[in-house]
């Protein structure tokens, strides 16, 4: 499930910082599974970098003000 940027520009800046903890232990917990060959959909890594990247963006969006 892809996240919005509008989605996520609703978020505080302390869920954003939950959120992309949790988002970052996805991605280690399918890096795993590619590894071992346990992953049935490769393309969720590259989804789920991307929702880092649009928490990253937000964060420093929200710092800038």
């Amino acid at each position: 499930m892809k996240m919005k940027a509008n989605e996520i520009r609703k978020m505080s800046a302390a869920e954003l910082e939950t959120k992309l903890v949790d988002l970052k232990k996805d991605l280690f917990n399918l890096r795993l599974q590619h590894a071992t060959n346990q992953l049935d959909n490769p393309i969720r890594i590259a989804e789920v970098r991307k929702d880092i990247a649009r928490v990253k963006t937000i964060l420093r969006e929200q710092q800038g003000r």
